[in-house]
């Protein structure tokens, strides 16, 4: 069995034939399915997020990985951390150390479509470069324009504000504050405007939202907020208004029949909130390989491309995404490129009822390490999670440690390692297959270094 998946890219429908489709593609920050309307979420209303599901598929199996860096890494390559090696969390504009997402050495999705004609913009959080040692990057990773929040530079206090009167670094201009303005409606009237500016050419948008991640802060609408759990809910409301706001200007432009639209959330809820999920209380599990980590909401919505209404079980996780954008563009992959995602696209347009994947897969969390070397992952095989659509287990060091039915076992407190029934015996067989073609050893990220700087942490700090 192997990993490096080729892709396939499939003989384009009549509609892709005649105009290749816009992509736009949001993930909230620390955001789990508990707080989302539609996945069962009672804690509020989400009838924007809620409206994309209703007229379009929404997924019921979607994996992230459990934290920040992992998952973009993943969403950006299409690879997994044990190929692309960011298996651990390194926030590169706060702790250097010569770290970087390397344009020279990993390929992402805004790369593949721009050669296709494809108009790309990015908004919102990135934190996996530092722009201050490298301020062109982006357009390296195949942005033509930006507007970032920088991350937290160390040495720039100003940096470390995100919301309120936010850090912000735009294509064409500096990095500075932007005074009495809330940071998410600076990145939505960024893209809005690079909407309406490219209209007339296919498009690439990715807006990696900075909300919900704490700080916990008061919204423009909600000013009264005061607790963390009431501020929280006002952030997750805002969100869900954004989505709105950047579907309404899709309508506006009159560019919804040609539009794919992805919603999701790159990993589980802070851990101080809770919420009612259906008839269960589910704390937020950022961080966790239980399903409350990597388990997220992902929502597809494009009138006449995607069929309204359907809620499937295929399973996805977000290595698929660059295969899946470049199947919908009829972009080809770069000669060479190593992929561990499998299109969806044969799916979201309703050619197939469901995906050519058997498992799923998250990993990657805490800290990495950094030693002479560089940046390493914390662990030498890093701890993680398979399922398929009832069962899950857990692997550490190379074995699985615990099996679940996460249909009758959803917060995995039944451990049926030494079952005999005959699935379960089924199932570890299946997985243990599985795993034995994983590199023994998880890889360095790769990159070359860039120069040294004052702020680089130093091999064994705290």
């Amino acid at each position: 069995m192997r990993f490096h998946f080729a892709v396939l890219l499939l003989v384009p429908s009549m509609v892709f034939a005649a105009e290749r489709p816009n992509i736009i593609f949001i993930m909230v920050d620390d955001l789990g399915p508990e707080w989302i309307g539609c996945y069962g979420g009672r804690e509020l209303k989400t009838p924007h997020i809620d409206a994309l599901a209703a007229g379009g598929m929404r997924f019921t199996n979607a994996y992230s990985m459990p934290q920040c860096t992992p998952t973009r890494a993943t969403l950006l390559t299409g690879q997994y951390p044990f190929h692309h090696g960011w298996c651990n969390h390194w926030d590169v504009p706060r702790w250097g150390a010569g770290c970087h997402f390397d344009p020279r050495h990993n390929l992402t999705f805004a790369r593949v479509l721009k050669p296709a004609g494809y108009k790309t913009a990015i908004a919102g959080k990135w934190q996996i470069n530092d722009f201050r040692v490298q301020p062109d990057v982006l357009r390296q990773h195949g942005f033509d324009a930006w507007c970032m929040w920088t991350g937290y530079e160390t040495g720039v206090p100003a940096s470390g504000e995100r919301y309120w009167d936010p850090y912000i670094y735009t294509s064409g201009s500096k990095s500075r504050t932007h005074r009495e303005r809330f940071g998410p409606d600076v990145f939505t009237d960024f893209l809005v405007k690079f909407l309406e500016d490219n209209r007339e050419s296919p498009m690439l948008v990715y807006f990696p939202m900075v909300l919900t991640h704490g700080p916990v802060v008061h919204t423009p609408t909600e000013l009264e907020a005061d607790t963390p759990l009431e501020k929280h809910k006002a952030m997750v409301r805002y969100t869900d208004r954004l989505v709105g706001r950047l579907v309404s200007t899709v309508d506006r432009l009159k560019l919804r029949r040609k539009t794919v639209i992805f919603f999701t959330t790159d990993n589980g809820t802070s851990k101080r909130f809770r919420a009612r999920l259906g008839d269960r209380v589910v704390r937020g599990g950022k961080g966790l390989l239980t399903e409350n980590g990597p388990w997220q909401p992902f929502i597809v919505n494009a009138p006449g491309i995607v069929p309204a209404g359907v809620v499937t079980d295929t399973l996805t996780d977000f290595t698929d995404m660059l295969p899946t954008f470049a199947e919908l563009a009829g972009a080809p992959i770069p000669p060479g490129a190593q992929l561990d995602g499998h299109s969806l696209a044969g799916v979201l347009r309703g050619e197939q009822r469901d995906g050519t994947r058997k498992w799923i897969l998250a990993m990657g969390r805490g800290p990495a390490a950094l030693d002479s070397k560089g940046v390493r992952p914390q662990q030498v095989y890093t701890d993680r999670v398979l399922r398929d659509k009832r069962f899950k287990v857990h692997v550490q060091k190379g074995r699985i440690t615990r099996l679940h039915d996460l249909k009758t076992d959803p917060t995995e407190e039944i451990n049926l390692l030494e079952s005999v029934q005959s699935a379960h015996v089924a199932a570890r067989r299946k997985f243990s297959a599985v795993i034995s073609d994983f590199p023994k050893k998880d890889p360095r990220p790769r990159y070359t270094p860039t120069p040294p700087q004052p702020w680089d942490r130093k091999p064994n700090a705290p």
